[in-house]
């Protein structure tokens, strides 16, 4: 099941790929967006069931590497249905900028903000991470987590965060990645592709979103790619820490 990710800054291509299907560049977008339009109502609870819950310990885990503090600002990309903004505002962040590409995951998320009294702290925007619409060094933390994966051009993507970062700002993305034990490894593929899939059609009545959501893990980029993918976009002090034997793994770069 693991096949090998391309380094996505090789030559142009006018192919990409989507979970395990090779799809023009300009299919993915409207394609991945069918998926999170699908999904976006139960998007939470079916991370809950994909991950048994420990992706809460996860984003708990990557809040707390922003390091979150009063007059810093975070630009939330991929942000969704808005966990990784409200555990920043909960731990004393500053100002928010909640962006994703999809309209239909802003609009739980905005739910979500209301219900928890966020919406004073957070602006929300429809936003592709390719082309940021946000000026030049105006954020101090650029975040992505489980987002970068289904961008088209992850390149881009992280130019764009560096871009927009202050001198001395932080990007961090937390993003399922490529377990380093071997033991694991058999387990977590019939998970991914034997029980996701059934779970994603009896919870979200939509399996083959889910079949997608496994295979776009496997043709991610690996820790080390990933790595020299934002050094080669001008990140320094680059380092990643792997959460539960790989499943996951947080990365992080400074704009200097």
């Amino acid at each position: 099941m693991n096949n090998p990710a391309p380094h996505a800054s090789d030559a142009y291509d006018e192919t990409t790929d989507f979970g395990y299907r090779t799809v023009s560049r300009d299919e993915k977008k409207p394609l991945v967006r069918a998926v999170f339009d699908s999904v976006a109502s139960k998007y939470d609870v079916m991370n809950d069931v994909m991950s048994l819950g420990i992706h809460r310990v996860w984003k708990r885990i990557f809040i707390t590497t922003l390091a979150p503090r009063p007059g810093l600002k975070l630009l939330d990309l991929a942000g969704g249905t808005g966990d990784i903004s409200f555990g920043w505002l909960k731990g004393g962040g500053g100002a928010t900028l909640l962006t994703d590409i999809n309209a239909a995951m802003l609009s739980v998320g905005r739910d979500r903000a209301t219900a928890r009294g966020y919406l004073p702290d957070l602006t929300f925007c429809v936003v592709d991470a390719e082309a940021i619409p946000v000026p030049d060094a105006s954020v101090d933390r650029v975040a992505i987590a489980f987002g970068l994966r289904n961008c088209t051009d992850k390149d881009a993507v992280l130019r764009e965060a560096l871009r927009v970062l202050r001198p001395g700002g932080r990007f961090c993305c937390l993003e399922f990645s490529h377990v380093q034990v071997a033991a694991l490894a058999p387990v977590y593929d019939a998970w991914s592709f034997g029980v996701l899939p059934r779970m994603g059609s009896m919870i979200a009545k939509d399996s083959e979103s889910y079949r997608y959501l496994a295979e776009s893990i496997r043709m991610f980029p690996d820790q080390e790619m990933l790595a020299s993918m934002m050094r080669d976009a001008g990140f320094a002090h680059v380092s990643y820490r792997n959460l539960s034997g790989g499943i996951a793994a947080i990365h992080s770069g400074w704009r200097i």
